[in-house]
């Protein structure tokens, strides 16, 4: 029997939800950088196991927002948990119950009614098995959750157990995505996005989370390959400098990296042309937010 349904992924900033979701996908549809809150729309990917289809939505981590563009991707986590199937709280193992953790654990009680959420502790290969089983019984003591799984996203440690686990709760029912499809992002975001990785995992001391990309024009050549065209949009002439680099050295240096990316992961030749541009107020912009998958108005405060 077919089964299909959604899994969201919740947590603080840098519990590993993203690289959670690439592992179960085995493909790369979630940015991935040593920066907090570099998702910022509910990435979908897709997995197979046997029969079961599982519909993964990678939420931005949650965290108290200061800014519009905080609270517009606080709000996309909570309604990609409210979305789903089951509900899967990722913690990390070394950090343990943080404020972070414990506001999730009360948003949680009004959230998950009527779904089932299970715990999946995170980075277990950085602290002692004792210590992981007394977070596991106090994290359930705090919350009644199906089950516990102990994991290491990046290294696969009990990935399979988790996946297979989810496979088999998921509710009967026709597959929701063809077969091959692996994410349900248009490919012009995925593209916005590998560029937008690079740059941060460039940038990460300069300029954080001022900048955004996007794919402003995407032509299929006769040849097979794709033209793809993408601003990058700064708030001040000085980061439209920093972006450049001296003499444009970083401006190349990210365009060669995330057309590398992008050819390997379209599996076809691809001719990536980026352009810095100055928005002073992007941050306040309703159509820079629907780019990014975001509601403008879940910034209001």
């Amino acid at each position: 029997m077919k089964r299909a349904g959604f899994v969201a992924l919740i947590g603080e900033p840098n519990a590993g939800k993203s690289t959670l979701t690439n592992r179960m996908v085995g493909a790369k549809v979630s940015i991935v950088t040593h920066k907090v809150q570099t998702t910022r729309a509910r990435i979908r990917g897709v997995a197979i196991e046997g029969e079961s289809q599982i519909v993964f939505v990678d939420t931005p981590g949650l965290f108290r927002p200061r800014r519009r563009l905080d609270r517009a991707m606080v709000a996309a986590a909570w309604g990609g948990a409210a979305d789903a199937d089951i509900v899967v709280l990722m913690v990390e193992a070394h950090r343990g119950i943080t404020e972070g953790v414990e506001a999730i654990l009360e948003g949680l009680e009004e959230i998950a009614q009527g779904r089932k959420v299970a715990l999946a502790i995170n980075k277990i290969d950085m602290v002692k098995s004792e210590k992981l089983l007394g977070l596991a019984q106090d994290l359930n003591s705090r919350y009644d959750f199906v089950e516990t799984f102990m994991i290491s996203a990046e290294k696969g440690h009990g990935a399979e157990h988790l996946r297979a686990w989810l496979a088999a709760e998921l509710p009967e029912g026709p597959w929701l995505y063809p077969e091959d499809q692996i994410a349900d992002l248009p490919l012009r975001m995925i593209a916005a996005e590998m560029t937008r990785e690079k740059l941060t995992l460039r940038l990460h001391q300069e300029l954080p989370y001022q900048l955004t990309v996007e794919t402003e024009k995407w032509e299929e050549r006769k040849d097979g390959s794709a033209r793809v065209d993408q601003l990058i949009y700064v708030m001040r002439d000085g980061h439209k400098g920093i972006v450049l680099g001296k003499g444009g050295e970083t401006i190349k240096a990210v365009s060669t990296a995330a057309r590398a990316e992008l050819t390997e992961f379209l599996g076809r030749k691809v001719h990536l042309f980026l352009q810095v541009k100055v928005r002073p107020n992007w941050l306040e912009e309703s159509e820079r937010y629907s780019e990014m998958g975001l509601d403008f108005k879940d910034g209001n405060t």
